[in-house]
């Protein structure tokens, strides 16, 4: 459910001051553009490197390869050997972890601000000069197989989730798995691992985000020396791959081992910097948060409490991705209710709020309620770090995330009902099912479904 904090209300849209006299951004001679954001309530550093790759530029029988080369990241170099690289920022009392997701792969280490040297001097190390030794990959191909067997196939919603994208994407690459088909992961290579190594993670293909009680000048002069003398590389193309129009309802039913039913419903949307007018995106947003914004928005008091025909269900929606995104609703049916009951509740929300507009209170309900989740976000300077990273990662500025507020703020009801009207169309609209399989025994995992696998 998207989480939101309900005493929004009492905070204005001026909580959330832009920051731009707080980030300083500066390009290198070899392309790579570094972004240093002060927040300097307490001293410590989040160090965060961005490569623009992730599973939406794979390709058929290399699906997968993103997230094997973000393992095979720790596994040494020629300084440092594998497991090094953990050990090391331990050693100065830091923690760091790496995740890949379909737009882009990032590294990031969190430390006391005069340790900042040691994440960059380690970093830029592994950008150029990893060795990806064929035994440790050897190993670690193995790892990732399991963490497929263990995140996906034995999670019946991650699994239906991953048959939900594999269908409702005709051509778009976002129907790639972030982990991998399983086949793909069986033949890929080594070899073809450092094909995919030297091709992207190059300089003029990163941002290098750094977060915290820092000296912008300081942290300038830091990356030109310890990423300044890497080469800038010829990177790859990433091909379109547009998705062509849908023509009517896809549905795929997915039958496993599992002790509930579970619906997933997706509509081929937009994306902020898409075709679209640029208001759209914001509207999708809030469209989102009037259906699944707490305890109080609508499906949750219409369908979980109300006419129980939930036992869970939640709306979903990213404006911040690199092609198209879908904007989605899934759930689970409350007891003594079935599949069909739950698909046909949601529909009768989504015509709902087609033919009725959003009544001025609620609309400034839930937008008071969404800023302020983003006012309360701005205390983590791990989060701030990611807001400039992703952005900068799908090929739009860090400038945006200050425009936010200001965006949302704009939305109109009738923005709402238009967006609503125009993206939520059977001809839009992908169903997947889960039909819940005899257990055997078999207990399974409940890991959520996502594009974002995390490493360790």
């Amino acid at each position: 459910m998207r989480k939101l904090i309900l005493a929004a209300a009492l905070l204005g849209v001026t909580a959330l001051a832009p920051a731009d006299e707080r980030v300083h951004e500066q390009v290198l001679d070899n392309g790579l553009k570094v972004i240093v954001k002060e927040d300097h309530r307490a001293p410590i550093v989040t160090s965060q490197v961005w490569y623009k790759v992730g599973s939406s530029y794979e390709h058929g029988g290399l699906t997968g390869i993103s997230h094997a080369l973000e393992h095979m990241m720790f596994k040494g170099t020629e300084r440092h050997g594998p497991g090094k690289f953990s050990e090391i920022i331990s050693a100065n009392g830091g923690d760091e972890n790496a995740f890949t997701s379909r737009d882009y792969t990032a590294y990031f280490q969190s430390l006391a601000k005069d340790r900042l040297a040691v994440a960059f001097e380690l970093e830029a190390d592994r950008m150029r000069n990893l060795t990806l030794p064929a035994a440790e990959y050897a190993k670690e191909i193995e790892v990732v197989k399991e963490e497929r067997r263990l995140r996906t196939e034995d999670s019946p919603t991650a699994l239906t989730a991953e048959r939900f994208s594999a269908t409702a994407y005709l051509a778009s690459p976002y129907r790639n798995p972030v982990i991998g088909w399983m086949s793909d992961l069986d033949a890929l290579s080594v070899d073809e691992v450092r094909a995919w190594y030297r091709t992207w993670y190059a300089p003029n293909n990163a941002t290098l985000v750094v977060a915290g009680d820092v000296d912008p000048q300081q942290v300038f002069a830091l990356a030109a020396r310890y990423f300044g003398p890497l080469k800038a590389e010829r990177t790859g193309v990433s091909k379109p791959r547009a998705e062509p129009p849908q023509d009517g309802i896809k549905r795929v039913l997915v039958k496993a081992p599992a002790k509930e039913p579970y619906l997933i419903m997706g509509y081929k949307a937009t994306q902020a910097g898409g075709a679209g007018p640029d208001w759209e995106p914001y509207a999708l947003e809030m469209l989102a948060s009037i259906l699944d914004g707490g305890s109080s928005a609508r499906l949750d008091r219409e369908l979980v409490r109300g006419s129980e025909v939930a036992a869970s269900v939640d709306a979903d929606y990213n404006a911040f991705t690199r092609l198209p995104e879908m904007f989605s609703l899934d759930g689970t049916p409350g007891k003594g209710h079935s599949v069909g009951d739950l698909e046909q509740a949601l529909r009768v929300q989504v015509e709902r709020i087609k033919n009725e507009p959003v009544s001025p209170g609620e609309l400034e309900r839930v937008r008071n309620q969404v800023i302020a989740s983003k006012v309360f976000e701005q205390d983590s300077v791990f989060y701030q770090a990611m807001q400039i990273g992703q952005l900068e990662s799908v090929g739009l500025s860090w400038r945006l995330a200050d425009q936010y507020v200001k965006r949302l703020s704009a939305v109109t009801a009738d923005q709402v009902q238009a967006v609503a009207r125009k993206y939520l169309t059977d001809d839009n609209l992908t169903v997947a099912v889960l039909a819940p399989q005899p257990m055997n025994g078999k207990q399974p995992r409940t890991d959520a479904p996502g594009d974002v696998h995390v490493l360790r």
